[in-house]
């Protein structure tokens, strides 16, 4: 699900039909990764997404608006100095790569008219942005510099000369004209290499996907080594070669986004038609832009939020490896504790043996009085205590391990307390969908002292809140689940009726999930529907067979001096349900939430 040199193409299209001759007019630099610039043309702003992002390189219009920083970080500086009021005069793909280049040209001080290239490289995690003057081709800066230490192949450093990314000797399609050049580009490859690698890796531009789409149009195995491929064979595939080159050569685009209709996830996304895929549902589009846009919103969403919450997670991760450890280490104090009964018998027998014993002994083997068979048995001793304090320091060791248990059995029990909140902290991040669950989670830990409170800038502000997730049964009875702490205690004791269903993965860290009767009694459906969203949002997440209790709201409680979150319940009743994403959404809907 990458950028390839044909969607890559589609796009340059329809940018340089919307763009050229158009004058910026603001720039913008809202993630460490991304610029967002807008073009005035034709009496219409268009706002530009460019994105150096590693996963999810790309660029685009957007709708979007995104939160700047209030100092512009530096390269969005370079690029206001350098391209504000300029002209975008040609956009173009060179060599059919995953880059595209704005040509833009301003006046300077001097009034003498200046070219400059902003280009965009979207190449995975070798994806960057940058500005390069083209009278000598040197590098202005780059939104991430690449020094020698970094790369070894090619430096991205101001005042370097700018060098294409390495080809690896690949070719580009669209100068391939014959039969004989095809054939000549993948004989290059060894003879035991597929017809699906040799393709994708002997041309530019060219993705697995569009790869694998010409063996599939020329109904031939994708694993098909290039040795057992005979000359009509090699004809078919020709063939259907060209006929996707020339959707180029035409600009006969169909930007189609492919999807799992049960799971509603997103397979894949092309700008020409990919017959392989079928049997999926298509959403089809006007333009590869809106294509992308709709593609990434959601998955950039996520992956931001992924990475905004990698501190947080490796900070709990840390907490929670601790509790781990705190745990074994007091089980096995308690292990050492039941050997107090040992001690207090020890001390007995050489009391009442003491005359028997002498000093400077190592073990005393006595008769156990206590056991009905009388057996001997072997009484370790310390040589320079005299018998009485051997019998003194066996009777304090039985004193001291009396009272570890007792301490040791209320430690065990607050560290696993501690441990089910951690566990519900980590559920908890890794169901946020908008950064207000990060925060309100951030928020809740530096409450509990469990993390240091965060300084914030004053004036900053927090970002809008969100909210719980809504979805409506098959029955068409409402169904909450809290994505929090916070919004479980809300979704629990302020918004549910005494009547309403509360349901709880059993004995696992999960969501709170609340199913609202209102003036109807929910059936047996709707029931087993909730109980597998809170399977869903639990730790059993894509598990099958998985125990999930309910009971009505008023039988739920909140214990006191207990972590937010934390409930006790009874008069309860267990489901057995499925987890996974195709059993659990298969009926019921997501509603959005306005507040």
């Amino acid at each position: 699900m990458a950028l390839d040199g044909f969607v890559i193409a589609a796009l340059t299209h329809e940018l340089k039909s919307r763009l050229c001759a158009g004058r910026i007019d603001k720039i913008h630099q809202p993630e460490a990764d991304e610029i967002v610039v807008v073009i005035r043309n034709n009496g219409k702003n268009y706002k530009v997404l460019l994105s150096a992002n590693s996963n999810y390189p790309k660029i685009h219009f957007t709708k979007l608006d995104k939160k700047n920083p209030i100092n512009p970080p530096n390269f969005c500086m370079v690029l206001r100095k350098h391209l504000l009021g300029g002209r975008v005069v040609d956009i173009r793909q060179p060599q059919f790569e995953r880059i595209i280049e704005l040509v833009i040209e301003f006046l300077d001080e001097l009034n003498i008219l200046k070219t400059k290239k902003l280009l965009i490289e979207m190449m995975g995690r070798h994806s960057n942005i940058i500005l390069v003057d083209c009278e000598d081709n040197k590098i202005i800066d780059s939104i991430k510099r690449i020094p020698s230490s970094v790369s070894r192949y090619r430096q991205v450093l101001p005042g370097l000369e700018y060098v294409m990314p390495p080809s690896q000797n690949k070719i580009n399609p669209l100068e391939i004209d014959t039969k004989n050049d095809f054939i000549s580009a993948i004989q290059n490859k060894d003879k035991r290499t597929s017809i699906y690698k040799a393709i994708y890796t002997s041309f530019t531009g060219i993705s697995p996907l569009l790869s694998r789409e010409t063996c599939y149009r020329s109904s031939i195995d994708e694993n098909t080594i290039l040795f057992n491929l005979d000359n009509q064979a090699m004809n078919d595939i020709y063939g259907n070669f060209m006929c996707i080159i020339d959707k180029i050569k035409t600009n006969s685009f169909t930007p189609t986004i492919y999807y799992d209709n049960i799971t509603e996830k997103y397979i894949d996304f092309s700008s020409i038609s990919i017959s392989h895929l079928d049997y999926y549902e298509k959403l089809l589009f006007e333009s590869t832009n809106d294509m992308l846009e709709s593609f990434y919103l959601k998955r950039d969403s996520k992956e931001r939020i992924k990475q905004r919450t990698n501190d947080l997670r490796k900070n709990i991760r840390t907490k929670l490896d601790r509790m781990y450890n705190k745990l074994n280490n007091l089980n096995e104090d308690l292990k050492k504790g039941h050997n107090a009964e040992k001690y207090r018998l020890y001390g007995n027998l050489i009391t009442a043996n003491i005359y028997q014993i002498e000093k400077n002994q190592d073990t005393a083997r006595l008769v156990n009085y206590y056991d009905k068979d009388h057996n001997t048995i072997t009484i370790p001793l310390k040589k320079e205590l005299t018998p009485a304090q051997n019998a003194q320091k066996y009777f304090k060791m039985y004193n001291k391990a009396k009272t570890a248990i007792s301490e040791i059995s209320n430690q065990i029990k607050k560290t696993r307390r501690d441990i089910d909140y951690l566990e519900q902290i980590m559920i908890n991040i890794e169901q946020c969908t908008h950064m207000s669950d990060i925060e309100e989670i951030r928020t809740e830990l530096e409450e509990n002292k469990i993390l240091k409170r965060k300084i914030t800038k004053k004036g900053a502000k927090l970002d809008k809140r969100s909210n719980y997730l809504k979805y409506i049964s098959s029955e068409g009875f409402e169904i909450f689940v809290g994505k929090n702490n916070k919004q479980n205690n809300d979704i629990t004791f302020k918004m549910a009726s005494k009547e309403d269903l509360w349901f709880h993965i059993k004995d696992m860290p999960g969501s709170h999930v609340v199913l609202r009767q209102g003036n109807k009694t929910p059936g047996d459906l709707s029931i087993l529907e909730a109980a597998a969203l809170a399977a869903y949002y639990s730790k059993a997440r894509n598990s099958t067979k998985v125990a999930v209790d309910y009971t009505q709201r008023k039988n739920v409680k909140k214990q006191h001096g207990a972590k937010p979150g934390m409930v006790i319940y009874d008069n309860y009743s267990t489901v057995l349900v499925d987890s996974d994403e195709r059993s659990v959404f298969k009926n019921i809907r997501e509603e959005s939430i306005c507040q």
